[in-house]
């Protein structure tokens, strides 16, 4: 009896608000939310209208908040829910999980409204959550001693200092600083997509279309991964050191080039009538012309910053919005089939990536529009998640099972 009323506040808490019963369901939402709201400040901002006066600006804002609050809330329901499925542990639910995703709210908050606090308080309230996640995410991973999913702690801890030498450089007014840790998040998030990415997308397009998978290469898998992680590697060492241009080019364009290779043999050409399928697909196809687009950036041919959206909008937010659609319908439950709009959805990320990264390479005339109508798509496309969503990631499964 005394065991039951220990754990009486989690398990009413998991049964009145299904919400809390595993990490995908609120920081999938939440995120969703955060970043359509976060896109339509930053549009209003592009327009010339300021809607907030946040910590470090509204341009460092920007960068952060895509990064950290949006992208960070998405990777961390992602494997907070994956691990349960690895190791066979419970992951972090009920009173626990309600914690965490209070302390990534917090950051938000503090972050656009800075209430007077100190640089140093704000970078420690932000700097909170990602350190938490690490923790309740390699606790089951050791608990069962699953070495190989510990590759995921590395990089959510070196994301962590990342986020901490954004917030150093606001306090030392280091625009460099800023930057080459922006590219640095940039670069760890998409090793997270080519890792993941090559677990799951060849595996639900054989489940889904009832083939089987084409064989892994271990030569072909390393260098995919260890290429992109070169590239990390190579943005840690440019905090003090010089590298040059041409290395730069040399690995990026490789891993651009091993990546594509990898995608070819997904069988991708099978899936245009699934959506979820396909979505996926297109995300690492953009993964892999920002990788391409990066190289030729080393080389002075493109602007960076082109390079850095094709990754982050075509790439990053892309795939981000496929995982959800389909993870949310499998853990709650559900047949995994396109809800409506999903595809539109999808459709508008990839056109907003095209607007944003790929148009203004050819015509950097019309970039203000193009970036203008990227961000409506963004905020139409994750609207359309949102309102498909909400009721499915805040409800109980639809088959009476935990999660």
């Amino acid at each position: 009896m005394a065991s039951e009323s220990v754990m009486s506040p989690f398990s009413l808490l998991i049964r009145v608000m299904p919400l809390w019963r595993l990490a995908f369901r609120p920081f999938f939402l939440l995120g969703a939310l955060f970043s359509l709201l976060a896109m339509l400040v930053w549009g209003a901002f592009w327009h010339g209208d300021i809607l907030l006066r946040p910590h470090g600006g509204m341009i460092w804002w920007h960068q952060h908040e895509m990064l950290f609050g949006f992208g960070a809330a998405i990777v961390a329901g992602f494997l907070l829910t994956a691990v349960q499925n690895w190791t066979g542990q419970r992951s972090v639910q009920g009173l626990p999980l309600l914690a965490l995703v209070g302390v990534w709210l917090l950051g938000r908050v503090l972050m656009a409204y800075p209430s007077g606090l100190s640089a140093t308080w704000l970078a420690l309230a932000d700097t909170a959550f990602l350190p938490l996640t690490v923790l309740a995410l390699a606790m089951p991973v050791v608990r069962v001693r699953q070495w190989h999913n510990l590759i995921f702690v590395p990089v959510l801890g070196l994301l962590a200092l990342t986020n901490a030498l954004m917030h150093w450089g606001v306090m030392q007014g280091d625009g460099q600083l800023i930057r080459a840790a922006a590219q640095l998040a940039i670069l760890l998030i998409a090793l997270l997509m080519v890792v993941l990415g090559g677990r799951v997308i060849p595996f639900f397009t054989s489940r889904r279309l009832g083939r089987p998978q084409s064989a892994r290469l271990k030569w072909l898998e390393l260098a995919s991964m260890g290429t992109v992680m070169a590239l990390v590697i190579m943005q840690l060492l440019s905090l003090g050191v010089y590298l040059p241009s041409g290395a730069w080019a040399g690995v990026a364009l490789l891993a651009a080039a091993v990546n594509t290779l990898r995608l070819s043999r997904w069988e991708g050409l099978y899936c245009l009538r699934e959506p979820l399928l396909w979505g996926l697909h297109a995300s690492y196809a953009f993964v892999c012309l920002g990788l391409a687009m990066w190289g030729l950036a080393a080389l002075g041919l493109v602007a960076a910053s082109l390079a850095l959206h094709a990754i982050t909008v075509g790439g990053i937010g892309t795939m981000m919005l496929a995982m959800m659609a389909r993870v949310s319908l499998g853990h709650t439950g559900r047949p995994i089939l396109t809800l409506p709009g999903i595809g539109l959805a999808l459709r508008l990320m990839l056109l907003a990536a095209v607007l944003r990264a790929l148009v203004p390479v050819f015509w950097p005339q019309v970039s203000h529009w193009t970036l203008s109508l990227s961000i409506l798509c963004w905020v139409l496309a994750f609207s359309i998640f949102v309102w498909h969503y909400a009721k499915p990631l805040s409800t109980a499964r639809v088959d009476g099972q935990e999660g």
